[in-house]
């Protein structure tokens, strides 16, 4: 039993040890997905790019991972950003496409569907999504878990699936665009309110005033600002 125990004490001051004297904790990641953009459009318009920032900050300081393909069919939205942010494959998370049919049922499903839940922000059917298909836990989750649910996790997004799938079961909040009152919402599934800052920012009407006169500062990057 001694024999047994030793090695155990070991190992755990070893972990304590490197956890210590480990990488410090980023204050903020950003996962950032790009719909429809092929990796070589990282070189093919390499110099287009901002000199000090952006893509080439990234690839100039960050690490560009190549040798990958995509293990799944077809590539569409919703199972992309699933197999990124979970690591598995639609057999395994349960997101096998944007809309699939329900073998059990026969009838169609969309992968972000909840009839259980209630818009918040907008009355329209739009709001009655959830992360309730994912069968998987996504990166953000195991943050969540890592930190007993002191970090904050928040998908933005456009799209409902691209806010809310990412984001996985158990964000600080998911808020996404509807086209129906052009605001961005959520759902009963993550609360009961919109907070204070994204109802500030949807009187703003920045969608409508973006839309009129284009400028160099889109909708996403004034919500990230928003949120840090």
């Amino acid at each position: 039993m001694k024999k047994i125990i030793l090695p155990i004490i070991a190992l755990c001051v070893a972990v304590t040890a490197f956890a210590q004297n480990g990488i410090k904790r980023p204050k903020l990641v950003v996962g950032l997905v790009v719909d429809q953009m092929r990796w070589d459009y990282l070189y093919r318009y390499y110099d287009r790019y901002e000199a000090t920032g952006g893509f080439k900050r990234m690839l100039n300081e960050g690490f560009s991972c190549e040798n990958t393909f995509i293990n799944y069919i077809p590539s569409y939205t919703a199972i992309g950003h699933t197999t990124v942010f979970t690591g598995s494959v639609p057999a395994i998370h349960g997101i096998s496409g944007n809309n699939w049919i329900d073998q059990a049922s026969g009838k169609n499903v969309y992968c972000t569907d909840d009839s259980t839940v209630q818009g918040v922000g907008s009355n329209s059917s739009a709001g009655k999504m959830s992360p309730r298909n994912l069968l998987a836990t996504t990166i953000t989750d195991e943050l969540r878990l890592a930190t007993n649910f002191q970090s904050k996790v928040i998908g933005v997004s456009l799209k409902d699936r691209a806010s809310i799938l990412p984001a996985g079961h158990n964000p600080t909040g998911a808020f996404w665009f509807d086209d129906a009152n052009g605001d961005f919402i959520t759902s009963s599934w993550y609360m009961n309110e919109l907070p204070k800052w994204v109802k500030d920012f949807n009187a703003k009407d920045e969608p409508g005033r973006l839309t009129a006169t284009p400028g160099p500062r889109s909708t996403l990057s004034t919500l990230i600002n928003k949120v840090q």
